[in-house]
């Protein structure tokens, strides 16, 4: 029986549905296998949440816990950390330093994927297509003018590295845009502004399942809303269609391409990438290391419709997680 210790939380906007990701891991964890344990990762506390709720303090030294006057060391952990630090690489080093088996990519990998433009930049030269961008660093002049020119109207403005859409607006005119700009930099002071593909959006997971690295089946995303914002996501305001309703060509051709960026970031663990298809052709949003977990989830749904079990999705992460560190 192996020790597992799921950590969830987090420091970002992020860390309720963390939360309920962690939850549902812990749920599903085989119990004739793994013994989890619920660690909450908060920016004034690591503990350890048993089953009345009561806290216990994570020694940051070698990542264990004092409990019930047993000092418990874990196996190995499951990252269900959205956001900082479990998805930008902080965590993940930190687990490298200690000697701790984990289930998410390395650090760099991870830094690199949550910082939007530097992950774009990186896959351009292998031909990935990608929108029209422009960036602004906290402080720096806003030159709308320079800004329409470059990406053109509507556009969308994005904090550079944030996940579940917060901080994401579309903006149709100069006062929006203005607008946009400083909600982005509520959450981040890095912005990155790109041109408005007018396209169907889909969700792509690729996996290591069993040493294979496979393409999960595609979700169409169809927002009520302007774009796939917070409530699209996660308050029903949206239909995630899986498969998504596209033809084989287009299916062959974005499976290529999101195999080909799992494999040219040298990607472990899951990874859940976002694409506007135009004209049949993919252009690259961003990618996602740890990616929602919850069962209303885009990559369970697309596990589950190529009959892989939550129980054993997250087992599968586990174990190649203890055979890397062999």
């Amino acid at each position: 029986m192996k020790h597992v210790a799921i950590i969830m939380g987090g420091y970002s906007s992020e860390y309720k549905i963390s939360l309920v990701s962690g939850k549902v891991v812990f749920d599903n964890l085989d119990r004739n296998k793994y013994i989890p344990y619920a660690i909450h990762i908060l920016k004034d506390k690591w503990v350890y949440v048993d089953e009345n709720n009561a806290e216990f303090p994570i020694d940051k030294n070698d990542f264990s816990v004092q409990y019930n006057g047993n000092k418990i060391s874990f196996d190995v952990v499951f990252n269900a950390i959205h956001g900082t630090p479990g998805e930008d690489g902080l965590m993940q080093a930190y687990f490298n330093l200690i000697g701790m088996p984990h289930t998410s990519c390395d650090y760099y990998q991870a830094a690199l994927t949550m910082n939007k433009r530097d992950m774009l930049s990186v896959v351009k030269p292998y031909g990935i297509k990608t929108a029209i961008s422009y960036y602004l660093n906290e402080g720096d002049v806003i030159d709308t003018e320079a800004i329409i020119q470059r990406v053109g109207l509507p556009c969308f403005v994005k904090p550079n590295r944030s996940g579940s859409s917060f901080g994401i607006s579309k903006a149709k005119n100069t006062e929006e845009l203005l607008q946009a700009i400083e909600t982005a930099y509520k959450e981040d002071n890095e912005i990155i502004i790109e041109s408005f593909l007018n396209g169907t959006e889909v969700s792509v997971g690729v996996i290591n399942y069993q040493g294979e690295i496979i393409v999960l089946p595609i979700t169409e995303i169809v927002s009520e809303n302007d774009f796939f914002d917070y409530e699209a996501k996660y308050l029903g305001k949206s239909q995630e269609i899986t498969p998504a309703r596209i033809d084989e060509a287009t299916k062959a051709k974005i499976e290529d391409i999101a195999s080909r960026i799992y494999k040219i970031l040298k990607m472990e663990g899951f990874s859940r990438s976002e694409f506007i298809i135009v004209d049949g052709v993919p252009f690259l949003l961003e990618m996602n290391t740890v990616p929602g977990l919850t069962n209303e989830s885009i990559l369970p749904q697309q596990a589950k419709q190529a009959n892989i079990s939550l129980s054993d999705l997250f087992g599968n992460a586990i174990v190649l997680a203890l055979q890397k560190a062999q």
